[in-house]
């Protein structure tokens, strides 16, 4: 554990203690990012700003993979070892890095590292991989055991797609795609041209283009959205599910990393079409690449006057909140997601009620993939 002043500790919990519970998730990833760990009092301190009971603290720690109540070493190493890594070569991968630091099967950690067997990266067209704390590395071989540890290797290398292949057209440059270039390529026409209709004219489109669900229930989405912004309450929510874990699907990775302008369009767009001032992106914790591109357009698009108050001069508002996940492959499902938006465990809840009455913090939400948006 690093040593930590009990005040630098206390500064970083004041800027989420305003939120209360619902910012349980971030102060647990910040403060574990200053500790390394989650010990007893970094928890307690925790559960005082945010006036969480320290058994709830305790019980969500100890619910996802990705925070640490026992010291670990000063890099964490994660080996994807699910069936596309392990079909790649991945449990040779994790055999040469546990003996490159000397881990055996009885310990995971080893001096200043600690090597974990993971479950799927998102990383499969890159595999085997593995992340090297914050650094993701594909194509990895036994081979570079040493290099790999120190973060080194093969990094995941651009995809090259043909014209007819590319997920979008922005996807495949290897990098994510700045405010810039999205506007120059057409980007925000779409919602520029939804602001000029009634929302219930937007989804009435929606609903005639036959769109469906792309998290793999295929749910009519004009009708989700219709359902949401019908429903009783003021205050309504609009949320992207970034949470995909199963093996083998990454696409919405590669969104994300490489055009995440076009999934805030596709969220502002829908947040108009059913009411909500607000949303949240709850991403996947395996995801850093994602994470900084996110960050980074919702950025450009706030100083673009896409996100925030009166949007493009408009009787508009939307607030978006970046949320990171922290390794719980249940959270894929929407009603868990809301869970652990709300400073939970990630528990399906029961249905009904479903989420377009009774859904974020109870009220009337709409819940979208990636690539849906």
């Amino acid at each position: 554990m690093a040593e930590i002043s009990p005040i630098i500790l206390r500064e970083t919990l004041s800027q989420y203690a305003p939120q209360g519970r619902t910012a349980l998730l971030p102060a647990l990833h910040a403060v574990q990012s200053l500790c390394g760990y989650l010990p007893e009092s970094v928890a307690s301190e925790v559960g005082r700003a945010l006036g969480v009971p320290l058994a709830d603290v305790h019980g969500v720690i100890k619910f996802y993979n990705l925070f640490y109540p026992e010291p670990v070493g000063k890099t964490v190493v994660q080996v994807c070892t699910d069936p596309a890594c392990a079909l790649a070569g991945g449990e040779e991968v994790l055999q040469a890095v546990r003996q490159q630091v000397g881990v055996d099967h009885e310990k995971t950690t080893a001096g200043d590292f600690t090597v974990i067997r993971s479950t799927c990266l998102g990383l499969c067209e890159h595999a085997p991989a593995l992340l090297v704390g914050q650094t993701a590395i594909g194509l990895a071989q036994a081979s570079q055991a040493p290099e790999l540890c120190q973060g080194l290797g093969y990094r995941p290398q651009a995809l090259v797609y043909g014209e007819e292949r590319r997920l979008t057209v922005n996807c495949g440059k290897g990098r994510a795609i700045t405010l810039v270039e999205y506007e120059a390529s057409g980007g925000y026409r779409g919602l520029r041209r939804a602001l000029e209709l009634a929302s219930s004219q937007v989804i009435a489109e929606v609903k005639a283009s036959g769109l469906v669900g792309r998290g793999g229930a295929a749910f009519p989405t004009g009708v989700k959205w219709e359902g949401a912004a019908q429903a009783a309450g003021e205050t309504k929510y609009m949320i992207c599910n970034a949470d995909e874990s199963e093996p083998g699907t990454f696409k919405d990775r590669v969104l994300l990393e490489e055009d995440p302008h076009r999934l805030l369009e596709g969220l502002l767009i829908a947040a108009y079409a059913i009411g909500a001032a607000k949303g949240y992106i709850y991403l996947r914790g395996e995801y850093p690449n994602a994470y900084n591109s996110l960050t980074a357009a919702i950025q450009e698009a706030r100083n673009g006057g896409y996100i925030g108050e009166n949007i493009l001069g408009l009787d508009f508002n939307f607030e978006v909140d970046l949320r990171q996940g922290a390794g719980a492959y249940i959270c894929g499902e929407e009603t868990a997601l809301f869970e652990a938006i709300e400073g939970k465990r990630g528990y399906p809840r029961l249905k009904p009620p479903f989420p377009t009455t009774y859904g974020l913090f109870g009220q009337p939400t709409a819940i979208n993939n990636v690539e849906t948006l």
